[in-house]
């Protein structure tokens, strides 16, 4: 359980980031479900507090898991905004690289390279800006977590809440 929880949260991670390819900075409301959400009422709470303190380690928060579906703000600053592809995330976060990265109008794509010591692995993320305040989007991700292979996907979809972030950033 472990194992999955941590794809779990490396799709939220890559899926969540894509956001910062719009121009509206803010407040943004991101849902994400995944058919490997549908474990995690099924795992032990000691290994969800380890799952949870890990994910703190790359910064972020847990965000609440709820009828297959995670549901989470992420701020947006100006700067995140302007950027193209948003690799600086992948990167210092989860280990990933961004590698073919396109942008064409509306649509992005970037194909995903992960290696780290709790998983490897590829995936494709891609998506669609329908206007500056609304997006969706899926992942793909064929890994090796901890010696067990793991496919999963994800689709994702965010919404622009509002200008001032009250989050910590």
């Amino acid at each position: 359980m472990r194992k999955t929880l941590l794809l779990i949260a490396l799709l939220m991670m890559s899926t969540t980031s894509q956001a910062t390819n719009t121009i509206r900075p803010g407040l943004w409301e991101i849902t994400t479900t995944s058919n490997l959400l549908a474990m995690v009422p099924h795992i032990p709470s000691q290994q969800m507090q380890q799952i949870t303190s890990l994910v703190e380690q790359y910064g972020l928060q847990m965000p609440q898991i709820k009828n297959d579906a995670v549901i989470s703000n992420v701020c947006i600053t100006q700067q995140m905004a302007d950027q193209e592809v948003p690799t600086h995330f992948y990167e210092s976060q989860s280990g990933c690289s961004v590698k073919n990265a396109v942008k064409t109008g509306n649509h992005y794509k970037v194909d995903l390279s992960c290696t780290n010591a709790q998983f490897q692995g590829v995936g494709v993320a891609e998506g669609y800006f329908s206007n500056p305040e609304h997006f969706t989007g899926q992942t793909e991700f064929d890994s090796v977590v901890q010696g067990t292979p793991v496919f999963a996907t994800a689709e994702t979809s965010g919404r622009w809440i509002e200008e001032t972030c009250t989050m910590a950033q």
